[in-house]
Formats: structure tokens, C-alpha cells, sequence
């Protein structure tokens, strides 16, 4: 009896901290004495940081372009590879000893073990992840899982597979009554005789 009467549940207060801060050359933010990657796009520029009490959001032109957990201690630095991939894309080497690479998933880390005996394996292990933003990384992990039980390790390879794996279904055969009595026989002769005639308009 007492539910009619009972006010609706407020929206959760919104509080945080906001400050501007510039992103360096490494595309890092400074907030609270420790660092947090953004998307590498935005170096050099300024951005709106949002401290919570568990996270820190970064938002640019009112869009949130990145959210990570709030590092409690001080001079850390919280990194999100997928920030980094377009950076890689342009300079494969950066993947060799690149901090933000550090924390790979697990079939990326070996993925990448794996490509280190090959040549040209940055370049390889560069377009891999160049798929994630494309066709999502649980797709690209997905892939990579059986490309590495396959032991066959090409970018080729994988992207089929995760093509294979995000391509859409076909849509359903429509049924019809409808029969074909004669079926059509391939004339080339006919696309001559087209031509022909386009060629008496033209000099018409």
C-alpha cells in the first residue's frame, strides 16, 4: 500500500572532478599524479579529464574517447593498446618493445612471440591488430586462437578467418511458382551487336 505513495528512485548523482589537461607526444594524460593513455590522434591537443572516485574518464568535445580504472599511488601509468593502433600501422617497429604492448591478450602476446622468427613479422602482427577497430577484438581473438592451432601464421590467413567469422548471414531464398522454360545461353555475339548499334546512333 505504501509502494503508490513512495517518490521514483533519483538518477545517480554525476560527480567528479573535471580539468583540462594536454596530451603529450606519447599520448598520455596527466590526471591525479599518475598517467592515462588516450587515442593517438589526439596528441599535442587538450582535452577535458573527468576525475571519479574509481575512474577516469577523458572526454573531447563533449565525446568520452577514453575510460580507464583510477590508478590509486602515484607516478603510474595506466596504458590501452587499442589507443595505439593506428601509431603501429604507420611504425610496425614500435611493436617490439612498446610499454602499451606489454599487456596484450593472451593469444596476442603469442601471436606476436610466434612472429618474432619471421621476417617482416611487425608488419604482419600490425595489420592483425589493425582488424580490431574493423571487426571487434573478440572476432580478431577468436581468429587468432585457431590460426595458432593451425600453425600457419599469416595476416592473410587471419583475416580470412575473421571475415569468415563477422560476414553476414545470406539472406533467406524466396520461394515462387514461377518456373524458367527456356534457360538464357550465353551469346557474346550479342554485346557486339549492342555496340554496334550504339555506334549508328552516335553517327545518326
Amino acid at each position: 500500500m505504501e509502494r503508490a505513495e513512495l517518490m521514483p528512485m533519483p538518477a545517480p548523482f554525476d560527480g567528479y572532478v573535471e580539468r583540462a589537461a594536454r596530451v603529450s607526444s606519447t599520448c598520455l594524460v596527466s590526471m591525479g599524479r599518475n598517467r592515462y593513455s588516450v587515442p593517438c590522434e589526439y596528441a599535442g591537443k587538450w582535452l577535458s579529464c573527468r576525475l571519479y572516485p574509481t575512474r577516469i574518464e577523458v572526454v573531447a568535445d563533449d565525446v568520452l574517447i577514453a575510460s580507464h580504472a583510477r590508478l590509486l599511488d602515484r607516478d603510474q601509468v595506466n596504458y590501452d593498446w587499442q589507443h595505439y593502433i593506428p601509431l603501429i600501422e604507420r611504425k610496425p617497429g614500435a611493436l617490439r618493445n612498446g610499454a602499451p604492448f606489454a599487456d596484450l591478450p593472451t593469444p596476442l602476446r603469442q601471436l606476436k612471440h610466434g612472429l618474432t622468427r619471421h621476417a617482416g613479422g611487425d608488419r604482419i602482427m600490425a595489420q592483425v591488430l589493425a582488424a580490431v577497430p574493423v571487426a571487434g577484438l573478440d572476432a580478431v581473438l577468436v581468429a587468432v586462437e585457431l590460426v595458432l592451432e593451425a600453425g600457419t601464421l599469416s595476416a592473410e590467413h587471419i583475416l580470412n578467418v575473421v571475415a569468415r567469422l563477422t560476414a553476414a548471414e545470406p539472406p533467406p531464398s524466396v520461394e515462387t511458382h514461377l518456373q524458367l522454360k527456356e534457360a538464357p545461353v550465353a551469346n557474346t555475339a550479342r554485346y557486339d551487336r549492342l555496340r554496334g548499334s550504339v555506334e549508328e546512333i552516335r553517327h545518326a
